[in-house]
């Protein structure tokens, strides 16, 4: 089966990116329903029989895959066609090369590279420089880039809408503090602090205050709101450029197997 490799930082980060590219397969397909993507293809891990892999482990699960499958990665020489490699760009070279050497018995299609950019643009920029590095090796590999600014969570704020009363009352409150709408307008809250004054632009805190830390709510906000306000809150939080990868990359991929 067809497989889709999936590398993040965490499984809220996998199930985010994941889902939204689902919904926007079954969008975009004209015969495509949600029941038929599990026959289609499946998302991956680098190592067989798992979801996805984190940026974190890489180097363990190359170590691993060393020793079990006889990988060896290329020398890395600390840079590219384009120059230097800037953040990530080497750890994702890392990650298509094993991707490259795990084709020869996986039917790897794309590669989905999910990163928080933590106020570091210039991780996108790495991850850039290594796709533009393997974008015309043979065999075919899509490879998909998605960067939240700041991270994650402005995403899931991007799909905020209040549902209840309470939710209403709290969004009001919150966007009196910011004097900013905090979902049009994620990318503005730019601290790490879970301290006062600066808790209030942390979007972790402001999205466990609109959701009252219930996964089940967050999960609404990109698989319920529309693909239209996403895109249209989405333009400087990453969102909508993914959103755009998905269609441009990935899409192509499913629907020419009709």
């Amino acid at each position: 089966m067809i497989e889709f490799v999936v590398i993040v930082e965490s499984s809220a980060d996998a199930r985010t990116a994941t889902k939204l590219a689902d919904r926007l397969l079954v969008d975009k397909i004209d015969w495509l329903d949600s029941g038929q993507l599990q026959y289609l293809f499946r998302w991956s891990g680098l190592q067989e029989n798992t979801e996805h892999s984190c940026w974190q482990d890489i180097n363990q699960i190359i170590d691993n895959l060393q020793q079990s499958l006889g990988f060896r990665p290329p020398r890395y020489l600390g840079h590219g066609k384009d120059g230097a490699l800037k953040a990530d760009g080497a750890a994702a070279i890392k990650i298509l090369n094993l991707v490259r050497f795990i084709q020869k018995t996986r039917q790897i299609k794309a590669v989905l590279l999910i990163r928080d950019l933590d106020n570091q643009p210039e991780r996108r920029e790495g991850i850039e420089q290594a796709r533009s590095e393997h974008i015309n090796r043979q065999p075919k590999l899509e490879i998909i880039i998605g960067t939240a600014n700041r991270m994650r969570e402005a995403w899931v704020l991007n799909g905020f809408i209040p549902s209840t009363q309470e939710e209403e009352r709290i969004f009001q409150e919150i966007t009196t503090q910011l004097r900013f709408n905090p979902c049009e307008e994620s990318h503005k809250l730019r601290s790490n602090s879970w301290k006062e004054p600066d808790r209030i632009r942390n979007p972790k805190v402001v999205v466990e205050k609109l959701t009252g830390g219930q996964m089940e709510r967050e999960q609404q906000c990109w698989e319920e709101t529309s693909l239209e306000l996403l895109r249209k809150n989405g333009v400087h939080t990453g969102l909508t450029a993914y959103i755009h990868e998905i269609e441009e990359r990935l899409i192509p991929i499913i629907g020419s197997a009709e």
